[in-house]
């Protein structure tokens, strides 16, 4: 994979999982937990995320296929899902949806939101999954790519760690308002690339050429 495609796809996922915006749903999932509490819960979350996006990256053409969704297909489709989730932040409905599912969490020490809702649907929702999807799927095909893609998903998942260790501080700093001129920034960022999947499938599917006559 050239670096430009790995810059793209960490992008792409990173936009996707936005570690920045779990910041305040994290704290608030975790309110009344001690430090290493709160450590063990994002842990926890980071590994059954890792293990659903994994199994998404490895066999989720392999369950297209099966059930006859070809790439192209699927390519367009994820575009269009990402960019609905482009515009649920954009406006701000993402952020809305997420802190009325933290908050359905919040504020109970025996409750562990480490698979639900942290891992799942927050950090590897079906935004993430299908994004794994088509970038896994992507040229050039083989383990090699398999792999990179892993690695650029691992590296996202770094950063969600590294927020979740300086929640409190980066909460702090932002504030309401950087967190909503970040989440919207990320979004304008994500609708330009739910563009290039859908070109990217039309093209695939040969219907570009056949518009253009090309």
């Amino acid at each position: 994979m050239p670096m430009s495609d790995a810059i793209a796809a960490f992008v792409t996922l990173f936009v996707v999982v936005d570690p920045i915006g779990l910041v305040p749903l994290f704290i608030a999932l975790t309110r009344g937990m001690s430090t290493q509490a709160r450590l063990a819960v994002g842990v926890r979350a980071l590994l059954v995320a890792a293990g659903l996006l994994t199994l998404f990256g490895l066999f989720g053409e392999k369950l297209l296929s099966t059930v006859g969704i070809s790439m192209p297909a699927f390519r367009i489709s994820g575009g269009v899902l990402l960019f609905l989730t482009a515009l649920d932040m954009l406006f701000e409905r993402r952020t809305q949806r997420r802190e009325n599912q933290s908050s359905a969490h919040a504020g109970d020490p025996t409750d562990d939101p480490s698979v639900f809702p942290l891992a799942t649907p927050l950090i590897a929702g079906p935004g993430a999954l299908a994004t794994m999807v088509l970038l896994a799927g992507g040229p050039p095909r083989g383990w090699l790519r398999l792999a990179e893609v892993h690695l650029v998903m691992l590296a996202v998942l770094g950063c969600v760690m590294a927020m979740f260790l300086i929640a409190a501080p980066v909460a702090r700093l932002l504030g309401r308002t950087g967190m909503m001129v970040m989440t919207r920034l990320f979004g304008m960022l994500l609708a330009a690339l739910a563009i290039q999947f859908i070109l990217d499938g039309l093209r695939g599917a040969g219907l570009i050429a056949t518009l253009t006559g090309r």
